[in-house]
């Protein structure tokens, strides 16, 4: 089997046609998302719509959950806050009941998807570091457990004694002794550096994971952020990856 996984859409509709059409050259059997569909971005019902027309299972994330009184937005920074205001306004009452019905964690095969972390996965807490990792490890039952929310792809391995380290790989060959904790980076928001969609596949018949980018349109993507009155600061770090 072989699954696109792929998460924090962030309302950038083209980003998320980019990723689609590139899946589209791959050979997948399922699509799956981790999480953030919304948020940021001037496109929230259309990728809501493509999401829900592509991918077997979605997750939440606490963008999802802000938008519907799901999640409290006190730490959110301004510009994020303002995302999710504008985005209550804007969203379809569809896309609501869509972002309403959206659970938290998702066991599929030998692997597990969560936006944040399997520990109190309602609060979303970020997984940055092996620290962070280890009561999500500690609780994972199964090899791989895919996440997102940071919007930086990396991996985190924990050997059969224990020991946890990082990884920047964008091929990784699952070995059975050992834990993963897989973040697949953003689709329409990456922080990295790298001003490009990311988005994985994962071939459970080589126990295999790719994480890829590609390129998308973001001076569009910059542009109607900006024409529909959301704050310039969530277009213009498109251009940067940041």
């Amino acid at each position: 089997m072989r699954y696109a996984i792929f998460s924090d859409i962030h309302s950038n509709l083209e980003a998320l046609e980019a990723v689609l059409e590139a899946y589209q050259k791959e050979r997948i059997d399922k699509y799956l998302c981790v999480g953030d569909i919304v948020g940021y971005g001037a496109n929230p019902n259309e990728c809501i719509a493509k999401v829900k027309e592509s991918a077997t299972v979605t997750l939440a994330g606490n963008h999802d959950w802000a938008v519907v009184d799901l999640f409290p937005t006190d730490n959110f920074n301004p510009a994020a806050q303002e995302a999710v205001f504008w985005t209550k306004e804007h969203l379809g009452e569809n896309g609501k009941v869509f972002l309403q019905s959206l659970k938290l964690i998702y066991v599929i095969e030998n692997f597990v998807l969560v936006h944040g972390s399997l520990d109190k996965p309602q609060n979303f807490n970020y997984l940055t570091n092996v620290y962070d990792c280890a009561a999500t490890f500690q609780l994972l039952k199964s090899s791989v457990c895919f996440v997102g929310h940071t919007h930086v792809p990396v991996v985190f391995i924990q050997d059969k004694e224990g020991n946890s380290h990082y990884q920047d790989v964008d091929s990784l060959k699952i070995a059975p002794q050992n834990k993963y904790i897989i973040n697949v980076g953003s689709v329409g928001q990456p922080r990295d550096s790298i001003p490009q969609a990311a988005y994985s596949i994962f071939d459970t018949e080589n126990q295999e994971v790719q994480i890829k980018r590609i390129k998308y349109d973001v001076f569009k993507a910059r542009r109607k952020i900006i024409e529909a009155g959301l704050p310039s600061f969530l277009g213009d770090r498109l251009l940067t990856g940041n």
